[in-house]
């Protein structure tokens, strides 16, 4: 169960994607959100966004305006850079579209990954530790998934399923850092 979108500071009372795609909408209802924005929404400092468009792994923003796409990408960057190094996260995202380009038409939209990741995790009532449960719930989950190229399901299972067990990962560091504070 989540209670904010991950990757941001934005609480969610309905943790689901449907509510999700909402929020965004509404975000970006005047078509983007400035630096400033964006970093108050996710908690991360500006220069750290900056350092992700110098690198490649984002493009830059258009007249200095980010859009949904470039807001989820930064998202899910800052929700798995907790359990994976940023080199693997990139990597990641270039697997899912054979690219790290994000602003083509033929490709599997940052924003479909992250409602589609939302849509599965939001839907398992507590982490599961089995992989094959987790595939087979991914596969539910984007059961009605338009394919831009022919394998682009087959990629979007694989990365979801690493993007799970990427936050469970994270939550069960989280926890045994919560344990070990409280050792005498």
């Amino acid at each position: 169960m989540i209670d904010r979108l991950p990757g941001t500071t934005i609480d969610i009372a309905v943790p689901n994607a449907d509510v999700a795609r909402d929020i965004l909408d509404n975000a970006f209802i005047c078509g983007g959100l400035m630096m400033s924005q964006v970093a108050r929404m996710t908690g991360l400092e500006p220069y750290m966004i900056q350092n992700w468009v110098k690198r490649g792994f984002l493009s830059p923003p258009t007249q200095k305006l980010y859009s949904k796409r470039q807001f989820c990408r930064i998202a899910i960057i800052n929700m798995l850079r907790e359990a994976l190094q940023l080199e693997k996260i990139t990597g990641m995202l270039s697997y899912i579209n054979g690219r790290l380009d994000d602003e083509s038409d033929d490709i599997i939209d940052d924003s479909d990954l992250y409602l589609y990741y939302i849509a599965a995790i939001s839907s398992l009532e507590r982490p599961v530790a089995d992989e094959n449960y987790i595939v087979s719930h991914i596969e539910r989950v984007v059961d009605s998934f338009a394919e831009p190229f022919p394998g682009a399901k087959k990629r979007l299972v694989k990365v979801l399923a690493v993007m799970m067990n990427a936050h469970y990962a994270a939550i069960l560091r989280k926890r045994a850092e919560d344990i070990l504070a409280t050792l005498d």
